[in-house]
């Protein structure tokens, strides 16, 4: 499915938008995690914790339909496989950001 496909199915909501391609929290996760840079899958997985390899693939794969990240296969034994950021998804370190903050304040507050 190419981006123009997935913008052609999003809601009319730009915050109901904003929730269908990152309101998922292995989606915010890795978002999070490839924010500093490219990561291999095994990475991802790792720093995630207890998500499926199976579930991991399927929100990978849908952020790259979404345009949010670039998947880049080398040509090697065995494959490697590298995720990263695009400019798109970069553009929600904003956002990351404010959760964090949020967060941060909302644990400070019950303490």
């Amino acid at each position: 499915m190419s981006v123009q496909n997935v913008a052609n199915e999003l809601p009319a909501c730009p915050v109901e938008t904003t929730l269908t391609l990152i309101g998922d929290k292995w989606k915010v996760l890795i978002l999070r995690d490839l924010l500093p840079g490219t990561k291999r899958f095994g990475e991802l997985k790792k720093s995630i914790g207890s998500v499926s390899q199976k579930v991991l693939t399927a929100q990978l794969r849908d952020m790259e339909e979404s345009g949010l990240i670039d998947r880049k296969v080398y040509a090697e034994v065995p494959p490697r496989v590298e995720y990263s950021l695009t400019e798109l998804g970069q553009s929600l370190k904003p956002i990351l950001d404010s959760m964090e903050n949020w967060g941060a304040e909302y644990k400070a507050s019950l303490r």
